[in-house]
This record gives structure tokens, sequence and C-alpha cells, in this order.
């Protein structure tokens, strides 16, 4: 599958999926230069696409506000909330023959609702709706570019420390509603070692050392990414920006606060972006890898739990 299939699958999950508590985040990332390549289909070596090549800014934003919790004798908790969340990208490309997009803008609006079956069950569950656009010009914005979503995830806890949940995600992004797919993977490990694999706000998989109470560092392989669905030669068509990035990353908490900084330094390993017939033989097609190689990553991080 390709890897533009396997984010809007993502995409689908994460609105079902998120809403542990109320919280507050903010993350900025930059993506540093590098050429852009075509993957030819079977195992033909890349190909340079000309002198292309470019940078990104990445910042994005997300609030949980639950409008009623009630926890169990198990300490798991019956809520209903509202999630927002929002993301814009500077893509910095240079040299390309053909137009490239430059900006993107998604929003996506949501209610959640969590709450656990039984001793050994819990439900997730979501509907929501999202705007996807190229440009931060609102007056721009019409159907084509809002998509609707939802889903539903059963997780088992089969342990104090590993859930594992799968069900389905309903995910209108082809301009019809298609069902994904929804995953979900939490690892962790007690004491001041932990492993950490995650499939909710974009795919995680992290392993950490806690000094103190002050301070973690982990080493992190992280997936994130972003659409814009626009018109283009007379078609519907769908922009997508995905990145891999793998580093270090360290974690200041302040005290009892709820308020922690995080950064990450390393790098990008895969960063595709590329246009896509909004179809399902467009979505699925394998003759359109096109990607920039890998680049220096950073990224500082934000976030208040209350």
């Amino acid at each position: 599958m390709k890897l533009t299939a396997l984010f809007l699958t993502a995409s689908a999950t994460l609105l079902c999926l998120k809403g542990k508590a109320q919280e507050v985040s903010f993350k900025t990332e930059y993506i540093g230069n590098s050429g852009y390549y075509y993957l030819p289909p079977s195992e033909k070596p890349k190909e340079k696409i000309g002198d292309g090549k470019g940078s990104a800014m990445v910042y994005q934003g997300a609030v949980n506000i639950p409008l009623s919790m009630k926890s169990n004798k198990n300490n798991r908790s019956t809520t209903w909330g509202i999630g927002f969340g929002g993301a814009y990208v500077a893509l910095n490309n240079k040299n390309f023959k053909e137009n490239m997009v430059s900006e993107i803008m998604n929003l996506q609006l949501g209610i959640y609702h969590l709450r656990p079956l039984n001793d050994k069950w819990s439900l997730r569950a979501s509907v929501g709706i999202g705007i996807f656009t190229p440009s931060t010009d609102f007056s721009k914005i019409n159907f084509k570019n809002i998509l609707g979503s939802g889903g539903i995830v059963f997780i088992r806890h089969l342990n104090p420390n590993l859930d594992l949940g799968g069900g389905i995600a309903i995910n209108s992004s082809l301009g019809y509603p298609m069902v994904f797919p929804a995953v979900y993977v939490k690892w962790k490990l007690d004491g001041k070692f932990d492993i950490n694999v995650e499939l909710v706000e974009g795919l995680e998989i992290s392993a950490g050392y806690d000094f103190n109470e002050k301070f973690k560092l982990s080493y992190a392989i992280e997936m994130n990414g972003q659409v814009a669905l626009l018109e283009k030669d007379g078609k519907n068509v769908i922009f997508s920006h995905q990145y891999i990035v793998t580093g270090f990353r360290p974690e200041l908490k302040f005290g009892t606060t709820g308020f922690s900084v995080t950064g990450m330094a390393g790098l990008n390993l895969y960063r595709p972006a590329s246009y896509s017939d909004r179809t399902l033989k467009g979505v699925f097609a394998s003759d359109n890898d096109y990607y920039f190689s890998v680049s220096p990553y950073v990224s500082v991080g934000l976030k208040m739990k209350f």
C-alpha cells in the first residue's frame, strides 16, 4: 500500500482516537532542504527530478474539551467531548517546472466519546468534519475542500501496560464515503524505562528513560502529514504531504502544573509530496511516488494538561 493510502487511513483513525483528557498542545517543526525524486514501480532505481528541492515549516495545534467525565473503579472514564485541531504548512519549493502547492491548511472539529464496556474492553467513537485547503484564504473554501469522518474502535486492555484495538473509520476524501481499518496500539513499561507505540495523533514509536520527575529523554520515530483538496487541470485532486522523522526527543516537565516542553532533533527519513487523482484508483496508484530525500529535522512542542 502506498504511503498516501496509509496516511488517509491514519487520518481517518485520528479523529476516532482523540480525547484522553482536557489538553492543549502546540508544535512547530522544521524539515530541512533536500532534493526531489521519483521512485518508479518495480525495482527500477530512483530518479532525480531536475533541480527541484524544498524544505517545510509545519505548525500544529490541538485542544480537547471534555463536556462530561465520569470514572469507574478501574479509573477508566466515560467521556463526551469536543476536539479541535489545526495545521499550517509552508512549503518552500524551488526550481520546479510544474506548479507545486506552497501552503496547506487543515482544520478539524469533532465530537468524541469514550466509555469502558467492562473490565477488559473499552470503546472509542467519533464523528467530525474538516477543511483541507491549499491556502489560508477562507473566501476560496468550497464544499470540495470539506471532508466528513467518523468511526468506532474497540480496545482490549490486555494488561495495565498494553492496549490493543481495532475497528472501522469512515472518510469522504474521495468524494464519497469510504471505510478504512482503524488501529490502536499502546504499550508502556513500568519504571524509568518505557516503550511506547501509538497511532493516536499520527504514528509514534518511542523508547524513553525518565532521569527524574522533570526530565525524560526518548528516541522516537514519528509519522505525520497534511492533505489539500483542490482542482488541477480541470480535475479534482489530492495533494498529500507526509513525513517520517526520527531522532532524540527530550521532554522537560514543570512540576505538577501539567505544563511540559518537548523538542526533537534528528532526520527526516522520507517526505512524499505529490498530487493524486481524487479517485480510488488514484489514491492506490503506483506511478506517483514522488518524494523529498533525507534532510535535517528539528521541532519544539508545548503541552498543557488540565
